[in-house]
């Protein structure tokens, strides 16, 4: 068994193809997490509010209403060419905003802009990374593809944030621009080696009864509308789809800000660390994700995904609560590590299950449907800022983790059938 963990592990990495979009993935992943890192901290001490720092996250995530419509894009033009055309556009911004570093004229307004139209583009990255995976791989390697995908990020968000932090502690904040608009442009140079995969090809890998058996007919191209339309109802009357839309917004909602955004005001109000500390935090983070991904890339082929996804998401809110009450930047470290592989063990097997049970038709519809459910994030971490004013962090976050416990087990009980049942499609490893 061990021995069949490592070679489904390993097995996406054969095609050439995917080892330079992981390549690609990887160096975006990296300039993602150095920029996102610089850019909070310099927004909370140049304004000092944990207000404006809520708003900046939230503007990283404009864009997610647009993610559905770059997954038809992508059904439409061809994943690559959108996938390219997004990276380029990353390097374009990027270059910009070193500019305006290098000569000193960076202001959090300019930073808001950049960010607003970055915000455009960036929350339909993943759309893109998983549509091109669910063309290229078979059933069987989605799973160990998805979670070695995944790795690009976590190993970004633990390098990332050391590298971004420790960069500008060092060298300044120009220097580290440099960095990232140079990953930015080898991410964009590298992803023009994936292979164009053609949308008849594509679909001529599907199993010829799947869109009978998901209820689905291949109806020819008309319009932009159209396509989201039908990728709408096939979410709507696929059960185990519903479900796992339903947990990624809860998740996003009450989860994601604790963990992920808020983590700024959390290193400089309650552990008093500097940005150096900031970059340990998020790092801790990512390394249990990255441990979670590595696991998943070994074992997961023998898993049930839905179940994965509904468990593993208790336990997050489960460490959540616990790293609230942490005092500490090391107890606040060794907690944040577990926090990040409990979101691991849980996102991961969303993202393949969703890949695995879409109509071939309908993947990238489906990501960008998945991707829309980030929407939850601005709004609650819009929300979390005047909470916290009022009643203080560790008050919001046991809010937070109460209202997200309570929607995941109404989730597994109302859906019980497709999501937890072993023998369900959803649980098919």
């Amino acid at each position: 068994m061990i021995a069949g963990a490592k070679i489904s592990a390993l097995a996406p990495f054969r095609l050439r193809s995917f080892r330079f979009q992981w390549m690609a993935d990887l160096s975006t992943s990296w300039a993602f997490e150095m920029e996102t890192i610089m850019l909070s901290w310099y927004i909370l001490v140049e304004t000092q509010s944990v207000l404006m720092l809520t708003l900046f996250a939230s503007t990283q995530y404009i864009g997610t209403l647009l993610s559905p419509v770059f997954g038809v894009m992508g059904h439409r033009l061809g994943n690559k060419q959108v996938y390219c055309a997004m990276r380029a556009c990353y390097t374009t911004l990027a270059t910009i905003m070193m500019l305006l570093v290098l000569t000193g004229a960076l202001t959090p307004l300019y930073v808001f802009i950049i960010s607003c139209l970055m915000g455009l583009v960036r929350p339909s990255d993943l759309v893109l990374r998983y549509a091109l995976i669910g063309e290229t791989m078979s059933a069987e390697q989605l799973m160990a593809a998805a979670s070695v995908s995944r790795t690009t990020q976590d190993s970004a968000r633990v390098m990332g944030s050391l590298a971004g932090a420790g960069i500008v502690a060092t060298l300044g904040m120009s220097v580290a621009y440099v960095a990232v608009a140079f990953l930015y442009a080898t991410s964009f140079l590298l992803s023009l080696r994936v292979a164009t995969i053609s949308r008849v090809a594509g679909l001529a890998h599907a199993p010829a009864d799947h869109a009978a058996s998901t209820g689905q007919q291949e109806l020819p191209d008309t319009s932009i509308a159209r396509d989201l339309r039908d990728g709408a109802v096939h979410v709507w009357h696929s059960p185990q789809l519903r479900a796992a839309m339903l947990l990624a917004f809860t998740v996003n909602l009450t989860a994601f800000p604790l963990s992920n955004g808020l983590l700024p005001y959390v290193a400089k109000e309650i552990f008093h660390t500097d940005q150096a500390g900031l970059g340990y935090l998020a790092a801790s983070f990512a390394f249990g994700a990255l441990m979670g991904s590595i696991f998943l890339s070994r074992f997961g082929h023998a898993l049930p995904p839905a179940r994965m996804m509904v468990v593993f998401s208790a336990v997050w809110y489960c460490m959540v609560l616990l790293f609230a009450y942490m005092s500490n930047l090391v107890s606040g470290m060794l907690t944040l590590v577990l926090v990040g592989c409990a979101q691991s063990l849980s996102m991961v097997p969303m993202s393949a299950m969703l890949l695995r049970n879409a109509a071939p038709r309908y993947r990238g519809h489906v990501m960008g449907i998945r991707m829309l459910m980030i929407y939850g994030l601005p709004i609650g971490l819009m929300m979390s800022g005047p909470l916290i004013s009022h009643f203080g962090y560790r008050l919001t976050a046991i809010a937070y983790c109460a209202v997200g416990l309570l929607a995941t087990g109404w989730i597994a009980l109302h859906w019980h059938t497709h999501v937890w049942r072993r023998n369900a499609p959803a649980n098919k490893p």
